[in-house]
């Protein structure tokens, strides 16, 4: 019998702000899509000219807001099977008058109907997924709750298995210097985060923590631990940044369409306004991404 050749991938890419290096990025992903996968760009792929110095305008995040919304519906018609973006400006999506969504992550939980969502990210030595995500360093104690820190642990708990580990060790950062130190360093650590990892380990998860945010992710690069759960943006992004750096890839877990999962991705970086036309774009982690979500999209098949 002949052989049944697999279902292609069709992926949908915004190509984030055109004042950024999101145009020049998403050409490269789509120069080195495999056989079997169609890259489907939404958005310009030419950069925009810029008189001075590059910086956050309302036409370019209008053209990013926009770029980002016909990708969403792509993926909602099943035209699409995943979606890849590319970096934007927040700022500019707030000159565009984009003011009820602070990122990329707020969209696609309201687009597509999923509340039980986060951000996560992968590389090479370390995975984490963030308790709190876009908001001021001020506001993490007051928005941290056991079933918030719950959910960010089963979430990355989701996330490992989706990627070949069901029985993944996770390990919950605590929030206050040497987690708390049994409550004389802050009390978050006892009353929030120890709850809600006691909670996951009843319900089978191999949860442990809180652990101290200065030393958890050295024991994550031993292999001690397979995923962290930090509990705000710079506490797990300083030290993906440092390690996995443009290898590391944010994977959007827990999104979901009339039953069936949604698969995003985009590159671990900003739109680089700094570098652009310096012969100094590096398009990896943009490659990366594209990668990440034809291995999803194709585990989520039943696939390799």
């Amino acid at each position: 019998m002949p052989t049944q050749q697999p279902q292609p991938v069709r992926i949908a890419i915004s190509t984030g702000d055109p004042l950024g290096i999101g145009p020049e990025i998403s050409r490269a992903a789509i120069a080195a899509a495999p056989e079997g996968v169609v890259l489907v760009p939404f958005g310009t792929l030419d950069t925009w000219a810029s008189d001075g110095p590059r910086k956050a305008r309302a036409d370019a995040g209008r053209a990013s807001w926009e770029a980002l919304c016909t990708a969403i519906e792509a993926v909602k018609r099943g035209e699409c099977d995943a979606i890849v973006t590319a970096p934007i400006s927040k700022e500019a999506w707030h000159a565009a008058g984009v003011t009820t969504h602070p990122g990329h992550t707020e969209v696609l939980a309201e687009a597509f109907e999923s509340p039980r969502s986060g951000m996560l990210f992968v590389g090479p030595n370390l995975t984490v997924m963030l308790a709190t995500v876009h908001i001021p360093l001020a506001d993490v104690s007051t928005t941290l709750s056991v079933p918030g820190v719950l959910r960010s642990i089963e979430l990355a708990h989701e996330a490992c298995a989706a990627l070949g580990n069901p029985r993944a060790r996770i390990a919950v950062a605590g929030l206050n210097p040497h987690a708390g130190e049994h409550g004389l360093l802050g009390q978050e650590d006892d009353t929030i985060i120890a709850p809600a990892v006691a909670q996951a380990r009843s319900a089978g998860i191999y949860a442990s923590g809180p652990w101290p945010g200065d030393t958890v992710f050295n024991r994550a690069l031993r292999r001690e631990f397979d995923a962290v759960v930090a509990m705000y943006h710079d506490q797990g992004l300083i030290p993906v940044k440092l390690i996995d750096g443009m290898e590391s890839v944010n994977v959007t877990v827990g999104l979901s369409w009339r039953g069936r999962p949604v698969v995003r991705t985009s590159p671990a970086h900003g739109t680089a306004f700094d570098i652009v036309g310096r012969g100094m774009t590096d398009a990896s982690s943009m490659i990366e991404a594209m990668f990440r979500a034809i291995e999803l999209v194709r585990r989520g098949r039943g696939g390799p």
